[in-house]
């Protein structure tokens, strides 16, 4: 698929935009005042695939816990979540943060978004224009939701412009597919800057999971997006491991694929149980494979002869099979021991 054409924007140790890899971004659950737990989070999240880590600064005092967080997790990039008080968002700046994250809704003084502004400019910092469907500047409440968001985004993205910044990523989120894919595929029309994607209040994994595919997987689709974040309400572990998924199963980045029959009466394994296991084993992994997990050896085999390598249940064990032809049958004692020898040869072989 061709990607919409954006002015690439360094954020950190990484390039967001242009011909660059689409970005995988979470945000940390662990109030910043929590340091140590903090910014382990945070290293979880990189370890698990995140490219960007945001992080809330919700008032003047957790300005004091910023340095230390930045020095332990250098060189992942941080992004400072900041509403309502400039000042943070330009103390944020003077500590080193890379980015800035900043509502339409909640800074209305043009003067001190200017304010914002230069002091990015003079640190080498990037601005990210968040616009939200719950936090939109007032004066735009007549217009349908769709074009108060790109309106209140554009809005912004003008007064930086006017202010001499263009370092500018731009995101409008609602919890709303609809609204949410008409905004962004607006603010794409009318700029070049690169395009945060997501929806905003998704839901817990299950929702979550479906209306963000939905909404992400469509715009990735006309080439829109440049950095993505599905929002879940839960463990953000979830966050990064389902957008690399769905990266991966667009092609869009190198990771593990793991495909899985949907099991019936003919299953002789643990089909669920593998498949996560797996999963959990790749979870690091940035060689693309491809895995089948299989419950009968009936139609397993021929269903992944794509993979790379595949594991299929039978009445005793199982067997191991690689582009369709079978490696080896194993007793249950053995099988489970054997396949992950094989998967480590796979990624070396691979990598």
């Amino acid at each position: 698929m061709k990607r919409r054409s954006s002015i690439p924007i360094p954020v950190g140790s990484i390039v967001i935009g242009g011909d660059h890899p689409i970005a995988i971004q979470s945000m940390c659950t662990v109030p910043i005042s929590n340091t140590s737990a903090c910014i382990a989070q945070i290293h979880q999240l990189n370890q698990c695939g995140a490219d960007l880590v945001r992080v809330a600064l919700p008032d003047r005092e957790s300005l004091e816990f910023l340095p230390e967080v930045l020095e332990r997790t250098d060189p992942i990039p941080l992004i400072a979540d900041v509403h309502y008080d400039y000042k943070i968002a330009i103390e944020a700046i003077h500590q080193g943060i890379p980015k800035i994250r900043l509502n339409p809704g909640n800074i209305k003084n043009a003067e001190r978004i200017r304010d914002i502004a230069f002091e990015a400019k003079r640190m080498g910092v990037s601005i990210r224009v968040g616009a939200n469907s719950g936090s939109l500047p007032e004066d735009l409440a007549h217009l349908l939701k769709a074009e108060a968001l790109a309106e209140a985004a554009m809005r912004e993205v003008r007064i930086l412009e006017e202010a001499g910044f263009d370092q500018i990523i731009v995101a409008v989120k609602a919890s709303d597919i609809q609204q949410t894919l008409e905004a962004t595929r607006s603010v794409a029309s009318q700029c070049s800057y690169p395009l945060h994607i997501g929806l905003t209040e998704a839901g817990t994994l299950f929702s979550s999971l479906i209306k963000s595919s939905a909404l992400i997987g469509s715009l990735l689709q006309e080439g829109i997006g440049d950095t993505i974040r599905y929002s879940i309400t839960g463990d953000p572990i979830y966050e990064v491991r389902a957008a690399k998924i769905l990266l991966g199963s667009l092609g869009l980045k190198k990771g593990p694929i793991v495909i899985a029959c949907p099991t019936c009466g003919r299953t002789d394994a643990p089909v669920e149980e593998w498949a996560e296991q797996i999963e959990a084993f790749l979870g690091f992994c940035d060689v693309s494979i491809t895995i089948a997990v299989m419950g009968c050896a009936v139609n397993g085999i021929g269903e992944g002869k794509e993979a790379d390598l595949g594991i299929a249940g039978t009445k005793h064990g199982g067997v191991i099979f690689r582009k369709g032809k079978v490696v080896a049958a194993y007793p249950k004692d053995q099988l489970w021991n054997r396949f992950f020898v094989l998967l480590q040869e796979v990624i070396r072989e691979r990598a």
